[in-house]
């Protein structure tokens, strides 16, 4: 927000386009059986035999070099006969290969709210669009290009986004990124915390209306639009054409998306005053005139 998204605090790890999963592990560990011959199976192959025999959607394995266990997580939606080819392929490698569930299922994809990072600054991914010509694209805030022209979807990652177009200050503040990767899967959701919100199009914002916004340091906060059209002097500059509002805002939740429930997208979390503490005033750059600007689309 404003000068401040570099506030690293409480950045969340993301399932992104780069195919880096981030679940939470709720369920009992299921070991194999604990015969002499279960140590034969080492990390290499049990990796190989698990690419080979149960490659299987919903599944991830991964290695730990201090102890060389192997651990197979499966999600939600491996079930039944696919349950059954993973855990009997499991149990033949070894004490060393574990198999755990995970609930939910795994994703590819950043949504609406969640942190990205560039250098050493967090800002947060406003709503996931397409270009005209037909890339997935991330609107955010134009100052957090600032920071860097790659983006990334987890702190110290791989770039997943690059800036294609940004303006701050001036005539607004926003940004494109196109996903480096054509192929990523980029719904049109917002990520509240507690499950998502389908963005349907772009609105014009309404003094009166009550809104929400979505931020990767203080998360889903709720107020109404008071101004129409403002003009902000930050420090870096003035900008103008932004919406007013009586919704909350810290370092970091800046680019986030300001959106209605009913899938209405309608701002990015530009700057203002105060926190999420004492309350303050926060200005949003308005999306229409964001996706015009720079020949995009809600997917």
């Amino acid at each position: 927000m404003g000068k401040h998204h570099n506030d690293g605090r409480r950045g969340k790890a993301i399932a992104a386009g780069i195919g880096l999963v981030a679940v939470v592990i709720t369920a009992t560990t299921f070991t194999a059986s604990q015969a002499a011959q279960d140590d034969r199976a080492n990390p290499a192959q049990a990796t190989e035999t698990l690419r080979q025999k149960a490659s299987i959607t919903g599944t991830a394995w991964a290695v730990d070099p201090a102890t060389n266990e192997v651990l197979v997580t499966a999600d939600s939606t491996v079930t039944g006969a696919r349950w059954d080819t993973l855990e009997a392929t499991v149990k033949s490698m070894g004490s060393k290969v574990k198999l755990q569930r995970t609930e939910g299922t795994f994703r590819l994809f950043a949504e609406g709210g969640d942190a990205i990072f560039a250098g050493n600054s967090r800002c947060s991914l406003g709503f996931n669009v397409v270009t005209n010509d037909n890339r997935p694209a991330i609107l955010t805030a134009g100052h957090c290009t600032a920071a860097g022209r790659q983006f990334s979807l987890t702190a110290g990652g791989r770039a997943a986004a690059t800036v294609a177009r940004s303006t701050f200050p001036g005539n607004g503040d926003f940004a494109l990124l196109t996903y480096n990767n054509r192929n990523t899967n980029a719904p049109s959701e917002v990520d509240t915390g507690n499950g998502t919100v389908q963005i349907r199009r772009a609105a014009e914002a309404q003094v009166g209306r009550q809104v929400q916004r979505m931020g990767s340091t203080t998360g889903l906060r709720s107020g109404r639009v008071t101004g129409l059209n403002a003009t902000v002097n930050y420090p870096e500059g003035a900008v103008t054409g932004l919406i007013q509002t009586t919704v909350c805002a810290e370092g970091g939740d800046s680019g986030g998306p300001m959106f209605a429930r009913n899938g209405d997208a309608i701002g990015l979390t530009s700057g203002g005053s105060g926190d999420c503490r004492r309350g303050g005033v926060t200005f949003f750059q308005p999306v229409t005139k964001a996706l015009a600007a720079v020949g995009a689309r809600i997917g």
